[in-house]
């Protein structure tokens, strides 16, 4: 089952540096039946870019609990066994968690299938998204414009063997 799991810039460097990502339980996101339900018409492909897409936008708090990480989200896709991953069937039909899954285990670099991450230019508007994140918390229209901008950003691919050059 492929799986996205949210990062910084830092939680790379020490994947990198230890070869996991943990401690576990691990918040990731993929395409599970409540998101293939959601998006009725979409191609395989097309559901992964969603799922790809709620993980970018699940780094944003992690980048405001870290105000020192560089501003550049980074999702890491990985391979794990369908066992390995459960999508919570309370919370499955949330539209705040659509696709979300609980890895119930460290992730090796060993299961990394990509890296994607923002272009040094996204910096800005991911940088004003983490910003404004509280504020569309509490229904602020300007914020929730704010951070749907940074979704207007595709991350790039990058192969495993990049990993190095990129932390």
């Amino acid at each position: 089952m492929r799986v996205y799991l949210p990062l910084t810039l830092p939680g790379l460097a020490e994947l990198h540096r230890s070869g996991e990502v943990a401690p576990a339980p691990l918040t990731g996101y993929a395409v599970t039946p409540a998101l293939r339900e959601w998006y009725l018409s979409g191609t395989e492909e097309e559901l992964e870019y969603a799922a790809l897409g709620r993980a970018a936008q699940a780094v944003l708090p992690l980048l405001a609990a870290d105000p020192g990480a560089p501003t550049r989200r980074v999702v890491v896709a990985v391979e794990v066994g369908p066992r390995d991953a459960h999508a919570d069937p309370d919370r499955a039909l949330d539209a705040e968690t659509l696709g979300e899954v609980t890895v119930d285990r460290p992730v090796t670099l060993v299961e990394v299938a990509a890296v994607h991450v923002d272009a040094d230019e996204a910096a800005e508007d991911v940088a004003a998204a983490v910003g404004a994140l509280e504020a569309a918390a509490k229904g602020d229209e300007d914020a929730r414009i704010a951070v749907d901008g940074a979704a207007d950003h595709e991350l790039l691919w990058y192969g495993v063997q990049e990993i190095d050059t990129l932390v």
